[in-house]
């Protein structure tokens, strides 16, 4: 049997939908018995969340004074004080998995193995490699604790329905005093998260100018979609760079992705290999971006795009 340790992501009361996703990819492994663990304070809404996600058995939360914040420094030591009744340990591959799993591995002393975007067996997995263009099996080795991130774009998220116990636990975990919670600042705005968007609108380097962008930022506000910007949009100052879309940006795997003045870079492509619907509108016909582009528009954005907003509300 595979005894399985999902470590569930979360803020503000709700579970991200990459914990539902990794829920899933642990359903892959061969017997698996899954449990969700959760972080944090006040935690009896998002463990009900997690409870109802299909396929997990029990949801453990932690709660104490330190982990009122993601600390990945502090939050690493009761996952891995947690881990050793397991023989997987599997986070998300977002910014909160990223910083925190590579932590859970170096305490458990095993290697780390990174964005699984498909199971072999209990030990065996694929993940890419080279902008993905190169697919890597790799096995972890037999009787060492598995710990894995999930490449969150390669899974849907496991259904609901389920009904699993919730369980508050503690464990014996010496927490550092080196890393403390200084502040947080982030985003604000109504618009739906990037990475779990069902819709996305980016841009790139030929809108020319943040002014610019505010075009773009309309048009997704009537498609309810989420903003995402292309590497050059964002070294040239147009959008911010938690909007960043691609290989060195986030991976996404939206229903709907629109690219506007994108060319299709293939480390952009990178981070949308895995939409359901991708919409370009380009002016250059021969941008590389029309090559993976289910529907394909060949025009000037800034004409087009006042167009489609009108239809889009007139639609609504």
């Amino acid at each position: 049997m595979s005894k399985i340790l999902v470590v569930g992501e979360h803020a503000q009361g709700k579970l991200n939908v990459s914990t539902a996703k990794s829920v899933n990819c642990a359903k892959a492994i061969p017997d698996a018995q899954i449990d969700v663990v959760l972080l944090g304070s006040e935690l009896s809404a998002v463990a009900t969340q997690a409870a109802a996600l299909e396929g997990v058995q029990k949801v453990l939360t932690l709660e104490r004074a330190e982990n009122v914040e993601p600390l990945a420094a502090l939050f690493a030591p009761q996952i891995a004080a947690l881990a050793r009744n397991y023989s997987h340990v599997l986070g998300p591959s977002t910014t909160y998995g990223k910083d925190l799993m590579p932590r859970v591995s170096a305490l458990l002393g095993v290697s780390q193995i990174s964005d699984i975007m498909a199971v072999e067996s209990a030990t065996r997995f694929r993940r890419p490699v080279y902008a993905s263009n190169v697919i890597l099996t790799v096995e972890a080795p037999a009787g060492k604790t598995v710990v894995a991130t999930v490449r969150t774009a390669s899974f849907q998220p496991t259904g609901s329905g389920g009904k699993a116990v919730i369980e508050a636990t503690k464990v014996d975990a010496a927490l550092p005093t080196h890393t403390r919670f200084v502040s947080r600042s982030q985003a604000s705005g109504d618009r739906p998260d990037l990475q779990t968007a069902a819709r996305v609108v980016s841009g790139g380097r030929a809108l020319a100018s943040a002014d610019n962008f505010k075009l773009l930022y309309k048009f997704a506000d009537a498609l309810g979609a989420a903003v995402g910007a292309s590497r050059a949009a964002v070294d040239a100052g147009y959008a911010p760079n938690e909007l960043q879309v691609g290989q060195t940006g986030k991976i996404i795997a939206p229903e709907l992705y629109v690219a506007l003045g994108i060319s299709g870079a293939i480390q952009h492509l990178t981070g949308i290999k895995d939409a359901r619907t991708i919409v370009a509108i380009n002016k250059d016909a021969e941008a590389p971006i029309f090559e993976v582009a289910d529907i394909g528009l060949v025009g000037d954005l800034f004409a087009l795009l006042p167009e489609l907003e009108a239809a889009v509300l007139a639609a609504k």
